[in-house]
Order: structure tokens, then C-alpha cells, then sequence
């Protein structure tokens, strides 16, 4: 049957890291550094079975519909932690999610509309290119340097675009790893208020910190924003899945009232409301279970294999070739010499067995072409110093046809 795709289906893109992924999947000795992944090695497998026992132990409620908002005692546990990071929200305004992938989807659908402009970084995350690419957005990229984006760069957009919406990940962001300064944060919160244009703060990451004192993070745009009187500008959302595990799919988004009701109607217009049980084993994980030491293990053990990473690039001589060490999260931007074309290098790289993400698929425009992200906490500590060999004799096997197809020429 032919069939008449809609104009939104057609501006579907796939996802270069599940294509990665696939490309991937099923090769025994394969290395891969490309999906966003953490350490099955550290996922709380007992706390989460005994938290799943306990809940369908309890009540066969637990199996029926629930609130399309969520469950109402975990979104009380999520505000009271929200609270002690300086983000001070009530339960009301929290809907749980299926995953913060999700959160960011419902939030384009109920404020964007084709042809509206969206404010992004370059590089961004990918998967909300997507997204935004999907609702036939004009995406506009904004200048940055190493502390965050430019705020003249912002100030001239958002007096020339008028745009409906600000995505970024200013914390331990992907696909960098780059953390703005405290000083970038309040300007763009600042401006933002002033031309009155939303902000979606995205911060999965956010709580995977290498800094040994915590209290030494920057604040969140969120936390920024609700310091000041008046109406919110930065919505926020975050998720379980890089904390306790993706498969959980439970993510959260927060924004001044009104906002998250009309979200919710979104969502109920799309799946009714995210699962149950989920949620309730969630509440139950809280309950019972030290979130915050198992923060602080996966963080240490992230930033002992980060720190490994970072040392086996530094020892190679690849000329050209630079890195800044993330301060947090799940990985490295690797940039290397001005000629070399990661996407033509991942095709060298797969068949000897290391795998990464090429950068270009995560700029909206203008990319550069000789950047990959690295992820390093999917990767056991071992395999690590293989995985950067083979990368070298890739970017080896790469020069090398690059320097013959020239004296050919």
C-alpha cells in the first residue's frame, strides 16, 4: 500500500546513535563508545528488585491507571529533592514523564508551532534536533565559548528572531560535556525574562559531579529563574534513567502551573499517563534505598574511568587534536585535526572493532566535521586503552588514504 505520509512523518530523522547502535550490535569483540549509556556493572539491581516485590506485593492497584500527572507521593519525593537543590516547586507543578525524552517532546507540541524559532547550542543533543526538527521548527544555533553561550549572540537573536523557545544542557551537557559559568547562567535567565521567551533546561546529567563538594556545582537556570518575583521562564526536566536506570523510563518536567496543566493534557492525549508500576517501585527505591551514596559511587567510578580516557588521548600524538576533561556526566569531545571527517573515520573504525559518535549529527547547521562525542561510562575500565588503540590505528589507516588519494589527485 502507498502511503500518504504526513508532513510532520517526513520530517522524521533517525537517530545517528541508535543507527550506531545497530551497526554495532551482535559484534562479539566490538567497543563501543558511542551510545549514552551507564555501567550495568552499577545499576542497583537488589534495591530495584526488592522495590518491585514490595510494590506487587502490596495491592493489585498497582497494575491499574494512574494520574496522568503520576504518582502523587513520588512527585512529593522529587519536589522535596528538587528543593534541596535550590529549586524550590511544589508537586503541582511536576508531571512525571516517560523519560525526560518525553518531557521534551510534549513541551514543543503544546508551545511550538511550524515556522516558530528555537534558540539551540552548537553542538546540542541530538535527539532533541529531532524533536524540534520534527515540529518543523527554524532552528537557529547561538555562539559559545568554553563558559556557556555568548549573551550578545543571545541578546541580538532574541531582539532579531523573536524566537518561542531556548533549548540547552548547561550542565555536564551532551554531547561536550561543558559546563557553563555561573555568570553565563544568570545573563541568559536575565535576558530570557526580559524578552520574555521559555527556556528548557535539560539536565540528566546534572547530579553526576566529579567535584568532591558538591555545594561547589553551579546553580540551574531553574534555580536562577525562581530566585526572582514574577512568572517562571526556564522550564525544567530531569530523569531517573542516568541515576538509577534507563529502563525505569521515568522522567520529570517542572514549570510555573498553568504551563504543566496544559502539558498534562498533552500527555493524556498521548499515552494516558506513564507507567504505573514504575513509578510506585520508585517510591518505594526512595523509601528504602540511599540514593544519594549510590550518586556518589557511580560519580567516582565516572570520573575514574573519564580520568582514564582522558590519559590515553593525551598520550597519543594525534597533531591537531584537543579535549577539555568534563567536570561531570557521561562524556568527552574529542576534536582532532581540521581535514579529518569522522563519519568517513567511523566506517574505518567499526570493522577494527571501536565504535563513537560523529559530531556533525549534533549541530543543526554549519558542524564541524572533525569532532566525535566519546562516552566513557558504558566502557569497562579495562577495555578502555584497547578501545583508544584501536581508534588510533583508525585515525592511522585514515591519514593514510587521505595522504594517497591527494598524490593521486
Amino acid at each position: 500500500m502507498n502511503i500518504n505520509y504526513s508532513i510532520a512523518a517526513k520530517h522524521l530523522g533517525s537517530s545517528a546513535v541508535r543507527d550506531i547502535l545497530k551497526l554495532t550490535q551482535g559484534k562479539k569483540d566490538m567497543i563501543s563508545l558511542a551510545g549514552g549509556l551507564p555501567s550495568e556493572d552499577h545499576f542497583p539491581l537488589k534495591a530495584v528488585e526488592e522495590a518491585y516485590s514490595q510494590v506487587l506485593s502490596s495491592t493489585p492497584s498497582v497494575l491499574q491507571y494512574g494520574l496522568t500527572e503520576g504518582f502523587a507521593p513520588l512527585r512529593d519525593k522529587i519536589a522535596g529533592r528538587l528543593s534541596l537543590q535550590g529549586i524550590p516547586v511544589a508537586s503541582s507543578e511536576i508531571v512525571l514523564t516517560t523519560g525526560s525524552q518525553q518531557a521534551i517532546d510534549l513541551l514543543c507540541k503544546i508551545v511550538l508551532d511550524p515556522g516558530d524559532t528555537v534558540l539551540v547550542e552548537a553542538p546540542t543533543y541530538l535527539a532533541a534536533l529531532q524533536v524540534l526538527g520534527s515540529y518543523r521548527t527554524d532552528i537557529q544555533t547561538l555562539k559559545s565559548d568554553e563558559n556557556g553561550i555568548l549573551p550578545d549572540d543571545l541578546e541580538d537573536k532574541l531582539r532579531t528572531t523573536r524566537p518561542k523557545l531556548l533549548y540547552v544542557v548547561p550542565t555536564f551537557s551532551n554531547p561536550t560535556g561543558a559546563t557553563w559559568s555561573v555568570e553565563r547562567r544568570i545573563k541568559t535567565v536575565e535576558l530570557c525574562r526580559q524578552y520574555g521567551v521559555l527556556i528548557l533546561e535539560d539536565n540528566p546529567y546534572g547530579e553526576i559531579s566529579f567535584e568532591s563538594d558538591k555545594s561547589s556545582n553551579p546553580p540551574t537556570l531553574a534555580a536562577i529563574d525562581r530566585s526572582y518575583s514574577g512568572d517562571y521562564c526556564v522550564v525544567y526536566t530531569g530523569t531517573f534513567s542516568k541515576i538509577v536506570a534507563p529502563a525505569l523510563r521515568t522522567g520529570w518536567i517542572i514549570g510555573e502551573s498553568q504551563l504543566i496543566k496544559t502539558l498534562a493534557k498533552a500527555k493524556q492525549a498521548a499515552d494516558l499517563h506513564s507507567s504505573t508500576i514504575d513509578q510506585r517501585a520508585l517510591d518505594k527505591l526512595l523509601l528504602n534505598f540511599d540514593l544519594e551514596q549510590h550518586i556518589s559511587v557511580i560519580s567516582k567510578e565516572y570520573h575514574s574511568r573519564m580520568s582514564m580516557l582522558s590519559s590515553e588521548i593525551t598520550s597519543r600524538s594525534w597533531q591537531g587534536s584537543f579535549f577539555e576533561e568534563p567536570k561531570g556526566g557521561m562524556f568527552l569531545w574529542l576534536t582532532l585535526a581540521e581535514n579529518v571527517d569522522t563519519t568517513d573515520l567511523l566506517k574505518i573504525a567499526v570493522p577494527k572493532g571501536v565504535a563513537f559518535v560523529p559530531g556533525e549529527v549534533f549541530y543543526a547547521s554549519q558542524p564541524q566535521k572533525n569532532t566525535m562525542r566519546l562516552n566513557f561510562t558504558h566502557t569497562r575500565p579495562e577495555l578502555i586503552p584497547l578501545a583508544i588503540t584501536r581508534l588510533e590505528s583508525a585515525i592511522e589507516e585514515w591519514q593514510n588514504l587521505k595522504a594517497a588519494s591527494t598524490i593521486h589527485q
